[in-house]
Parts: structure tokens; sequence; C-alpha cells
């Protein structure tokens, strides 16, 4: 059974969000390499390969249901992010938007009867949860850090190990 058109559209803006949040991603590591948090910047990178790995199972899961990509334009992210806790915080609420667009879909299926779909999204929202909590923990270190450069530096450090 092929992707009814609204679904297919639904996914199709599942991954462009996926690849904006690639590309927001991309810019935190960035802003933390400018401000010597090399650490973060390299967790950072690697979540922007992970959104790309996502936005691409989308890509699969439309041409494997007989539909079509149609990729839109991505807006440019943010350059700023204050500190590096704001940043960690932005991280998070990033992820739980992501969670809310991964029910929406998943309620779209369900009332569509698209149980492949449905079956399809229960990766994302198992992912989702994981998400949330790993960027909830990391703002919630900065946040216990409170500015202490030892502890950033430590904190840092161990974000760098991410593979």
């Amino acid at each position: 059974m092929e992707l009814s058109k609204n679904m297919e559209n639904a996914i199709n803006k599942q991954i462009q969000a996926e690849n904006y949040s690639a590309y927001l991603y991309l810019a935190m590591a960035a802003y933390c390499d400018s401000v010597s948090m090399p650490g973060y910047a390299h967790w950072l990178r690697e979540q922007c390969q992970e959104e790309l790995k996502h936005a691409m199972k989308f890509y699969h899961y439309i041409v494997e249901r007989g539909g079509r990509v149609i990729l839109e334009a991505i807006q440019q992210p943010p350059v700023e992010f204050g500190s590096i806790l704001s940043l960690a915080e932005e991280v998070y609420a990033h992820e739980q938007k992501v969670t809310s667009l991964i029910y929406a879909l998943y309620e779209l299926a369900v009332a569509e009867k698209d149980y492949a779909t449905q079956t399809f999204l229960q990766w994302y929202i198992n992912e989702q949860v994981e998400e949330e909590d790993n960027a909830r923990t990391i703002a919630e270190k900065f946040k216990m850090a409170g500015g202490h450069p030892n502890i950033l530096l430590m904190l840092d450090q161990q974000l760098g190990t991410r593979g």
C-alpha cells in the first residue's frame, strides 16, 4: 500500500525538520569551537550526523512506500547562542520540539490507519526518549557547573569522547 499524499507531505516536512536539526547542531558546534569548547563542538557535530541519518531514514521510507521525496529549503540557523548553558538548554528545547513533530506524524498515521507508518515511527519515538534524556542531562550538568572553569573543562572533555 502506498503512502497517502497527506502522509507523504508530512514526512517530507519531517525530512526538512531533521535536516534543519543537523544544520542547527552544526551551527552550535561552530559556536562552541569559537568559544574554546571543542569537546561540546565534537558532541554537536556527532549529533549533526545523527540527524542527517534520521532524515535519510525518512527519505528511504518514502521511496519504499512508493512516494516521492521533495526537499524543501532549510532556514539559516542562529549564529550566536549566549552562554554554553543557554546553548545546552536550546538543544534540549529543540529535541522536545522534534519529539512533538514525531508525535504529530504518529497521530496522522493513526488517523489514516497507516499501520506501516505507525510501526516505522515507533523507532523515532523511542529514539526521542534517548535524545531528550541526553540533552537534558547535558544542560543540567552545565547548570550545576555554574560557570566554574575547571568543571566546564571537565564537562567539555567528557563530551569530546562521544563517538
